[in-house]
């Protein structure tokens, strides 16, 4: 939807560098939570671990189970010089990469002493690059030679690149191709579902694959025309008809991160029922938008400016999600992907 009331600056805000957090929490569920009750138009402040507590009664929660591809990949170049590339995805036969220098069409590029790659083409600040092994083992491949993708902000973790890998993944990741997490589902353990489970929680699974775009500041031309990079969606067939049922009971559903309110949305139609299985999502959710499916959202605190900042803003007002942003600065809530998160019911 357009909106053309929206200024990028009124989501703009400060913060102490050092609020950044650097590392998750440990464990998990330790991470601060802040909820926000809308109806009461209450704040409370608490652990993860007891979620339960603050959820509606018979909510649902919908995670995203979408895994992050170890993506990043130190490669040197024919000429001795190092390079650094970042996978983004199989375009036919061919992997489409960013990389942090400029790379010679036709030329090799080499792990070790073994060239792994050819460099194709090159189409804007894009490279397409031939996989000197079988394409169908790409992820096998980076699993291997890649690390993290971690976000640029995160500079200074202490963590190891083994240890990155395992923190930067939810613990039900199972389909492969995000090149970010779905942070907000960071802060889950099994305790914390077992939890969950106890208290009559219902929890299922879909899969966005996150893609670079969440890391992009938005443009004018995102606000003008009320759309957003594309990320492909999955909704399993029997998911979607428990989910269809489960909102026809009036159960409240709570979306574990904006990537899973993308998808519900985009899936559902304007009476409110999920239709589309799968397809590629471009949807921009500002404020002035009606919710046709998600009732509440799970999310983490988000950079300045950023889509996912606009979408939360769509569910609270402007004003009241800048206010909770300052408080939780006020009180030294940790920001960002590894940082602490937000309940909005």
């Amino acid at each position: 939807m357009k909106n053309h009331s929206i200024q990028l600056q009124d989501y703009n805000y400060i913060f102490p560098k050092e609020l950044i957090a650097q590392k998750p929490a440990h464990p998990r569920d330790s991470a601060r939570l802040l909820v926000y009750n809308r109806r009461k138009n209450k704040v409370l402040y608490d652990r993860f671990i007891n979620l339960a507590e603050y959820l509606p009664e018979n909510a649902v929660l919908v995670f995203n189970q979408t895994k992050v591809v170890p993506a990043r990949v130190r490669v040197r170049k024919a000429t001795g010089g190092k390079a650094e590339i970042l996978y983004l995805g199989k375009a036919d036969n061919y992997i489409q990469i960013l990389a942090d220098r400029k790379l010679e069409i036709g030329s090799e590029l080499f792990i070790k002493n073994k060239a792994v790659f050819r460099v194709q083409r090159q189409e804007t600040k894009y490279y397409f690059l031939e996989c000197l092994f079988p394409i169908a083992k790409i992820y096998s491949f980076l699993e291997k030679n890649g690390e993290a993708p971690l976000p640029p902000y995160i500079k200074h973790s202490p963590l190891s690149q083994s240890k990155l890998k395992q923190e930067y993944q939810t613990i039900f990741a199972k389909q492969q191709g995000s090149v970010a997490a779905p942070t907000a589902s960071l802060h889950f353990s099994k305790r914390l579902l077992r939890k969950l489970k106890a208290a009559g929680i219902k929890t299922e699974f879909i899969t966005l694959h996150v893609g670079l775009g969440t890391f992009a500041p938005v443009t004018e031309e995102n606000l003008k025309k009320g759309i957003l990079h594309t990320e492909w969606y999955e909704i399993p067939r029997r998911t979607l008809v428990r989910l269809n049922s489960y909102k026809k009971e009036k159960r409240p559903i709570i979306a574990v991160g904006t990537t899973v309110t993308r998808t519900l949305e985009s899936a559902s139609n304007p009476s409110g029922k999920l239709e589309k299985r799968q397809g590629d999502t471009n949807l921009f959710i500002q404020p002035g938008y009606y919710f046709k499916f998600v009732d509440g959202l799970m999310t983490n605190f988000h950079v300045p400016q950023s889509s996912l900042l606009i979408l939360a803003a769509a569910l609270v007002g402007r004003g009241k999600i800048m206010e909770l942003y300052q408080e939780a600065i006020k009180r030294k809530f940790r920001l960002f992907s590894f940082g602490d998160g937000m309940l909005i019911v």
